[in-house]
C-alpha cells in the first residue's frame, strides 16, 4: 500500500458524534467544577481540544449545550426506569409504580451533583420539556393501570404531576431527612403513591 494510500484511507477528523459527546462531556466537568456562570466557551473549546468554530457548529450558546446536557440526563434517567419497569410483567402496573420510585431514587442518588447542577443551579423554567417527558412516563403508566383495572385514576395529569414532584422534593430532602434514606425512600414513595391511587 502506498503512502498516499494509507493516508486517505484514514479519517482526518472525528465522527460528529464523538466530537459532540466530546464537547459535552467537557462542558459537563467545567459547569461541575466551575459552575455555569464562571465557565466559558473558550473554556468548554480548549477542554475538548476543539476550535471555537467546531463549538458553534453545535452550539449557538452556551446555554445551548447546557440544554444538550439536560437533555442527555433525562435521557439516561427514562431509560433507566423504562427498562427497569419493561422487566415486570406487562400488566403488573403496581410494581412497575414500585420500580418507578425506586429507580428515581437510585438515580437521583447516583448523579446527584450533576442533577443539581442542571437543573437547580442554573435557572431553568418550571414548565419545560425535560420535566413534561418526566411526567408524560408517569401518566402512562396511570392510564395503562386504569385501563387493566389495577387503580382508578381519573385526573392523570394532576395525579402525575403529584407524584413527579413528590418524588422530586423528597429526594431533594434526602441529606435532612430523620424519616429516610437513599434506602428506604423508594419503597416509602411507593407505599404513598398506592394509597393515592386507591
Amino acid at each position: 500500500m502506498s503512502l498516499e494510500e494509507e493516508t486517505t484511507d484514514k479519517p482526518r477528523t472525528k465522527p460528529a458524534e464523538v466530537r459532540l459527546e466530546e464537547l459535552m462531556n467537557a462542558a459537563e466537568a467545567l459547569f461541575l467544577d466551575k459552575g455555569f456562570d464562571v465557565t466559558t466557551v473558550s473554556d468548554i473549546v480548549k477542554k475538548a481540544g476543539v476550535a471555537k468554530g467546531t463549538y458553534y457548529h453545535y452550539f449557538s450558546a452556551k446555554t445551548d449545550v447546557l440544554d444538550a446536557l439536560r437533555t442527555r440526563y433525562m435521557d439516561w434517567y427514562l431509560n433507566k426506569i423504562d427498562s427497569a419497569m419493561n422487566a415486570c410483567s406487562q400488566q403488573d402496573h403496581r410494581e412497575k409504580l414500585k420500580q418507578w420510585c425506586e429507580i428515581s431514587v437510585i438515580a437521583y442518588v447516583e448523579k446527584q451533583k450533576l442533577h443539581d447542577m442542571l437543573f437547580h443551579q442554573v435557572f431553568h423554567q418550571s414548565n419545560n420539556i425535560h420535566e413534561n417527558r418526566a411526567l408524560q412516563q408517569i401518566q402512562s403508566l396511570l392510564i395503562s393501570g386504569t385501563e387493566n383495572k389495577t387503580w382508578h385514576v381519573t385526573q392523570p395529569e394532576l395525579t402525575s404531576t403529584l407524584i413527579y414532584h413528590g418524588m422530586h422534593a423528597a429526594v431533594d430532602n434526602l441529606a435532612h431527612s430523620k424519616e429516610y434514606t437513599e434506602k428506604t425512600l423508594g419503597y416509602m414513595l411507593y407505599q404513598q403513591f398506592t394509597q393515592l391511587l386507591k
